[in-house]
């Protein structure tokens, strides 16, 4: 499986509704949502798979579970995993693509604006400070 897997999968969710620790493919997703769904709809965990519990205020403990889920990589990578913070704190999950028009983008489950699974060019995502890349396990 390659990032562009990951990348066309997570892609089929733009457009559906974000709901805080939603978990339903193609009705409802937050950003961790996002990720583990696509992770489960690739056959990457099991389709129980879940990480539930977080807060919508950053609290720093996203961190150790994606350590403890997934790959640590130095630099964005398609269908890489980027947790990112507004704030100080991480807070905010999304999936790499590649931007049409070169560079990179941002698949995620927004809360503003649309409060949906958008795509954003990283480079007018201005607000976001990044806190981690991780690759999902067997994703070359």
């Amino acid at each position: 499986m390659t990032g562009a897997d990951v990348v066309a999968c997570a892609r089929t969710q733009i457009g559906v509704p974000w709901v805080h620790q939603g978990r339903m493919w193609g009705h409802a997703l937050d950003c961790a949502g996002l990720v583990i769904c696509v992770a489960r709809e690739l056959g990457i965990v099991p389709a129980d798979f879940d990480v539930t519990g977080y807060t919508r205020t950053p609290d720093g403990s996203m961190l150790p579970l994606l350590a403890q889920h997934l790959e640590t990589v130095p630099h964005l990578e398609l269908g890489a995993v980027l947790c990112v913070a507004t704030e100080r704190d991480p807070q905010h999950l999304g999936i790499v693509g590649d931007y049409l028009h070169g560079g990179f983008s941002l698949i995620h489950a927004t809360n503003a604006g649309s409060r949906r699974v958008v795509e954003s060019r990283i480079m007018f995502v201005r607000n976001f400070k990044r806190r981690g890349v991780y690759r999902f396990p067997g994703v070359a």
